[in-house]
């Protein structure tokens, strides 16, 4: 009896919502709207809003339950001076980390981890919850420092960070953004998602604790240290407080461990399905980088075709494929269309990574048309504009380094009888595009053949 009554009540607000919509001014060129309000219950949503640009064009409305959205490849944002300066500080944290510390943890985590591999060679392995662990690793330890000795710690944490991703796709809680009023009726679903929410923001406070404690002006460690300090010399001039910090260094923690982990799984089971791309990655870095040398991320171009297989990856299945909702803040128009005030839009990123006007053959994995001499072929992956995903610069650091290091130890093929992993994500996904769970068989190489490089990347 609930659903019924729910699907009713979904049904009249929805009448309620056009019959208000109807009110908006006549006068107005507005872009084409598509019938219905149930899109968010599409199987693959971006895919479906992308097919529907071959009806209406590049830019529609389309309502999502009583969201009216504006779907085109566009990013605006309603910007507060907060914001602003909560963004720059999340922003030049990272790139503290970046210039100091992140390339040789990476590094240096990315060796353990394949050293970690060889102890299951040649036993199948679920390489996305391997790299998920080390993702989690990475990210804890920029943000508050040493490297967690105890393993507990890190599992706790880990499994928090995916126990709040499964409960914020939950139909429950993704309902809500259809249909905000839900928010006032009994949702065990959201519940359960403050509850882990609240167990993962007492870790954090924890942590700020003991930083706050052993802080020396001037000096920082991790980009903890760097924040607090931060937000301390603007105390009492400033907008941002201590919650700020707090609330960067939840989003650095569930952003940036499924994103990367999903991104990395997903270019293992392209490598899978083509064992001709991988066999010249590995010709590539037999020849460019030895062994026991250091891999330098600045030099990052003397591997070519790896970073044109990265951009591949990237393209054909974009972590976030429908970039976060923004709003306008002002009357404008694009392409002749009116755009009001305060309309959401919502780039479709998979979209514009699929557009035939632009990539040939867009949906065949095609790393060599990234080498194309005289083409300079970009993704919207990480999005654009004053909102592109700030963790870019650690994600495509991450991306590079363990793939390199990966290909370098091991070939990958698929498990006893050779069940290769699906290239379809889930119906459902999510904010993340994620991937089928899979297993993976690594076989070290022959470190002999490797020696055999001709020169180092650090020459």
């Amino acid at each position: 009896m609930v659903l019924p009554g729910l699907l009713l009540l979904l049904l009249l607000l929805a009448g309620a919502r056009w019959l208000w919509g109807q009110r908006r001014p006549s006068n107005l060129h507005l872009p084409p709207l598509v019938p219905g309000f149930l899109h968010g219950l599409q199987p693959h949503l971006p895919i479906y809003l992308f097919r529907l640009t071959q009806k209406l064009g590049p830019i529609y409305r389309i309502r999502l339950g009583l969201q009216e959205n504006l779907e085109f490849d566009l990013s605006l944002g309603d910007y507060s001076l907060t914001w602003k300066d909560h963004k720059k500080l999340s922003r030049s944290a990272l790139m503290m980390g970046m210039r100091d510390s992140m390339e040789a943890l990476v590094e240096q985590l990315a060796q353990e981890f394949c050293e970690r591999m060889r102890g299951q060679a040649g036993r199948p392995v679920a390489i996305d919850r391997e790299f998920s662990l080390l993702t989690c690793s990475i990210i804890w330890h920029l943000t508050f420092g040493d490297k967690v000795s105890d393993s507990t710690l890190l599992h706790t944490v880990h499994s928090l960070v995916q126990d709040l991703l499964q409960a914020w796709n939950h139909w429950s809680i993704q309902i809500l953004n259809l249909v905000p009023l839900f928010r006032f009726l009994p949702n065990p679903g959201l519940q359960k998602l403050k509850r882990l929410q609240e167990g993962c923001g007492c870790i954090i406070r924890e942590q700020l604790k003991q930083h706050k404690d052993v802080l020396v002006e001037g000096r920082w460690k991790d980009m903890t240290d760097y924040m607090l300090q931060k937000v301390d010399e603007q105390r009492g001039a400033g907008r941002l407080h201590e919650g700020h910090v707090h609330s960067s260094a939840m989003d650095f923690l569930l952003g940036g461990t499924e994103t990367t982990a999903i991104t990395l799984s997903w270019a293992v089971a392209f490598l899978l399905h083509h064992p001709e791309i991988q066999k010249r990655l590995q010709e590539e870095l037999d020849l460019k980088l030895g062994p026991g040398s250091q891999l330098l991320y600045k030099n990052r171009a003397q591997l070519p075709l790896l970073m044109a297989t990265i951009s591949e990856v990237l393209r054909l299945r974009p972590v976030v494929p429908l970039a976060l909702p923004h709003r306008t803040t002002r009357d404008s128009s694009i392409s002749g269309y009116d755009i009001p005030k305060d309309t959401i839009v919502i780039p479709n990123i998979q979209g514009a990574n699929l557009d035939e006007m632009v990539w040939e053959l867009p949906s065949e994995f095609r790393p060599d048309r990234f080498l194309e001499p005289g083409r300079n072929l970009r993704t919207v992956s990480f999005g654009c504009g004053a909102r592109v995903c700030l963790g870019e610069s650690l994600a495509r650091l991450e991306l590079f380094v363990v793939l390199a290091r990966l290909l370098q130890a091991f070939t990958l093929l698929p498990p006893p009888g050779g069940a290769l992993p699906s290239l379809q994500p889930p119906p459902h996904s999510g904010v993340n595009l994620s991937i089928h769970p899979f297993q993976v068989r690594l076989q070290p190489r022959n470190r002999a053949s490797q020696d055999q490089g001709q020169k180092s990347l650090t020459e």
